[in-house]
């Protein structure tokens, strides 16, 4: 069933309390927090400015950092409401706890038109343990809860899913929506061809994915550490390339049902290859195109697809009508090996695709790569779109009500 959307429901002169994922990139100078980077709070604003502009005061609500339950001065949200505020154009009160004495007089004296963020939730051991009375307390501070925290819906805990127990009206936020959107509804049933674009470390992180994305899918573009499992599987030299040794049979399936299901399931053919992982290095080679008997030489690791993979992987994209990218194809935090990840990035751009960015650090490489604006759609969840592609329920989107 499709969940109840904040567009319907009258807010007007309500309370409305609303999760929402401000877990921002910070950095620490001169004992001063200040965010590196404000897309997450930036997201929130749609939602924010909805409410606001029909008369409902605003309850905000979020965790921040690994505080492990306990207060900690520089996982404090106080810096997010300085930068809320420069964002809105106007004032955000703060709210130092997060349930309280304190914070029900904030929210009481809260007026239509307003925004209250209360204290970092993960303060308190019982937002992870997801406690019902922690859950009914956040409650008591709202008439109204919206989930707008896409990337920790994957999280049942107190306030992301055990708060819609104790509310007459539990909806999801405008991001919440547009994730779910690009992400369940685009993807249901994809204009094709659909390519799929996974990389990243790990074939582990990424099994139910692809199993899940197998029954749709026409191609797969592989990269990443995670290609090199797959080279074992083959027989394929590796090198010092990382592999999971553990993972190789799984592999072995998965090249087999790709097989079966007559889904084209393409590895890089060559590579960029180093003895050092480093900027600047001056081991960085292209390697041959790949065979049972030359792969990876040994002593070096491969850090990035090659140019003849790059043109193989750009023909794939440009005959797309859909395309899902999750996880760089190589390290491009060091740019002498991102070049195969901006290039498909570039791709993308180009393509008359529908493009989705799954979360993660494919965002990042795209936002680096300055091709974010050029996007369908980027997703706001890393682990939280994982599980969504896999087809797992969201704690946090199965607890809101559904839409009579």
């Amino acid at each position: 069933m499709p969940k109840l959307s904040v567009k319907d429901v009258d807010v007007s002169n309500r309370k409305v309390l609303v999760r929402v994922d401000f877990n921002v990139p910070t950095e620490e100078k001169d004992g001063r927090v200040s965010i590196t980077d404000d897309t997450r709070i930036r997201e929130t604003l749609p939602t924010i400015q909805d409410l606001l502009g029909r008369k409902a005061s605003v309850i905000l609500m979020a965790h921040f950092g690994r505080p492990k339950g306990a207060p900690v001065p520089k996982y404090s949200l106080k810096p997010v409401a300085e930068r809320l505020a420069e964002l809105l154009e106007a004032p955000v009160q703060f709210s130092p706890e997060t349930i309280g004495e304190i914070a029900e007089q904030r929210v009481k004296s809260l007026q239509p038109g307003e925004v209250l963020l209360l204290e970092n939730v993960r303060f308190h051991n019982d937002e992870e343990a997801n406690a019902p009375a922690f859950a009914k307390a956040l409650a008591r501070l709202g008439d109204v809860y919206v989930n707008d925290a896409f990337g920790a819906a994957h999280r049942a805990h107190a306030s992301t899913a055990g708060v819609a127990d104790h509310v007459t009206v539990a909806a999801t936020g405008l991001l919440m929506e547009k994730e779910l959107k690009y992400l369940q509804g685009e993807l249901a049933s994809p204009a094709k061809p659909f390519v799929v674009i996974l990389g990243g470390s790990k074939v582990s992180d990424k099994i139910g994915v692809i199993k899940a994305l197998m029954e749709k899918a026409d191609t797969f573009l592989i990269g990443g550490a995670m290609a090199y499992t797959f080279y074992r599987a083959l027989g394929i030299p590796t090198g010092n390339s990382r592999v999971e040794k553990d993972k190789v049979d799984l592999a072995h399936e998965i090249l087999a049902l790709a097989k079966e299901k007559g889904v084209k399931f393409m590895l890089p053919v060559d590579n960029i290859e180093t003895q050092e992982i480093k900027a600047g290095t001056t081991t960085a080679r292209n390697t041959q195109r790949l065979t049972t008997e030359r792969g990876i030489a040994d002593g070096y690791e491969a850090v990035d697809i090659g140019r003849e993979t790059i043109e193989l992987y750009r023909k794939e994209i440009a005959g797309a009508q859909t395309i899902l990218w999750n996880g760089p194809v190589g390290i491009f935090e060091i740019p002498d090996f991102a070049t195969g990840t901006v290039s498909l990035a570039r791709a993308l751009a180009e393509s008359d695709a529908t493009t989705i960015i799954g979360g993660g650090d494919s965002v990042t490489a795209v936002k680096q790569a300055g091709l974010a604006d050029r996007m369908t759609f980027i997703s706001t969840g890393g682990g939280a779109s994982l599980e969504l592609l896999e087809g797992k329920v969201l704690p946090g989107v199965a607890a809101l009500h559904d839409q009579d």
